[in-house]
């Protein structure tokens, strides 16, 4: 029996095609299914109001700009058969799999040392025992251990779909303009040559233009002010409430959400019963949790709880240059005066520092291709573009203190 092809209508390009059985299965598969309940921007919607979509939206945009990717390298000549072209769909399906509630914020201190992609691949792993090895080529595809490294690139790259999904869907979403990018131009520009990712020379400026796009989104959403202040907090409520655990001074059985998490920080290697419990969390759970303890008895769990809940967050400053520490100690201070003791001055007064880097240009360059074949970097490239402005990072220190 032929497999007929399952429709999605998405608000960004439109109906998407689901193109095999196998890749309509793992989208029906309950952790894929989860991802519905995981916002992709975590707390930026304390920002920005419609920033309301999720993980399971920009996976799926992500293959259908895949497909797209595929069928512009086809007609340069390229060759991708059918199996390459499901694993391709595949590793980027799933690319996020492993992320957890309010991603950046639980994966720093639920699952400590232990980054989404780690996670994700071992949920590969698990998914690949269900569906018996019929992941193995995506797998080697999406960890790059694949022959063909342009379909790694295509993952994970300088300008791969997954980027070109998310600023254009995050763009959308947070109606921030500076994030619109001209997917289609970029993708019809793409090629292969001896393997590698390249892209046609005339596509230039709509390189730049992304490069540019990513840079501003980057510093106006992603690293908004609001928006870090807040996942700073929620951090600060996950290690508090883990103190509070470890130190006996809160009771948690084996039924409670966080119990496997609390415990696991511990461990090298992440257990299934770990791993179970981290894809059973989402983020309404962590609502949950926050709403429960804005009544706690701890007043520090309680203070932070109501912040995130009633969005009322606490001030925060952001310059070029670390905070000098009488700054910081006069804000320490003030925390004295409202009779807050000493050993919890951290949860409430915090400093440190975010970066940003647009272009690694030492690691999977951006490679440009001239009418005549010749091949060139896009640091080689551009002779009227600051690239040296891309490609180092660029850091902020941020103040977070009580208003």
């Amino acid at each position: 029996m032929q497999f007929k092809n399952t429709l999605f209508n998405d608000p960004i390009y439109g109906f998407i095609t689901i193109e095999t059985e196998l890749i309509l299965q793992l989208i029906n598969h309950r952790y894929f299914q989860r991802l519905r309940r995981i916002f992709q921007m975590g707390l930026s919607n304390l920002v920005y109001p419609g920033a309301h979509h999720t993980r399971f939206e920009h996976a799926i945009g992500a293959m259908h700009v895949m497909q797209m990717a595929i069928r512009s390298i086809k007609q340069k000549g390229i060759n991708i058969s059918d199996e390459e072209n499901e694993a391709m769909q595949i590793a980027i399906l799933l690319h996020d799999i492993g992320h957890g509630p309010f991603s950046h914020a639980s994966e720093k201190v639920l699952l400590k040392g232990i980054s989404h992609e780690i996670i994700s691949l071992e949920v590969f792993k698990k998914l690949n025992q269900d569906f018996n090895g019929k992941l193995d080529l995506a797998i080697k595809i999406f960890t790059n251990k694949y022959k063909r490294k342009f379909m790694y690139q295509l993952v994970s790259g300088q300008i791969d779909v997954d980027r070109l999904d998310y600023l254009k869907r995050d763009s959308f979403f947070t109606g921030v303009t500076e994030g619109s990018i001209n997917t289609d131009r970029i993708i019809a520009m793409m090629s292969v040559e001896n393997e590698n990712l390249v892209f046609e020379k005339k596509g230039l400026y709509s390189i730049e233009k992304f490069l540019l796009a990513r840079r501003l989104m980057y510093w106006q959403v992603y690293l908004h002010k609001t928006s870090l202040v807040a996942e700073l907090v929620l951090i600060k409520i996950f290690k508090r409430f883990r103190s509070l655990v470890l130190e006996k001074k809160e009771i948690i059985t084996t039924s409670h959400i966080l119990y496997h998490l609390i415990h696991a920080n511990s461990n090298v290697h992440m257990t299934d019963s770990v791993l179970t419990q981290y894809l059973s969390l989402e983020d309404s759970d962590i609502l949950h949790l926050l709403k429960n303890w804005i009544n706690h008895k701890d007043n520090v769990l309680s203070t932070l709880s109501k912040q995130i809940i009633y969005r009322d967050l606490p001030k925060i400053k952001i310059q070029n240059k670390p905070f000098d520490n009488q700054v910081i100690l006069q804000k320490v201070n003030l925390l004295k005066d409202r009779d807050i003791k000493e050993d919890v001055h951290d949860y409430f007064i915090f400093s440190g520092s975010i970066s940003n880097q647009t272009y690694v240009s030492d690691h999977s360059q951006i490679l440009l291709k001239s009418k005549s074949g010749k091949l060139k970097s896009l640091t080689e490239t551009i002779d009227y573009f600051d690239i040296s402005q891309f490609s180092k990072p660029i850091y902020r220190y941020y103040l977070c203190y009580p208003k």
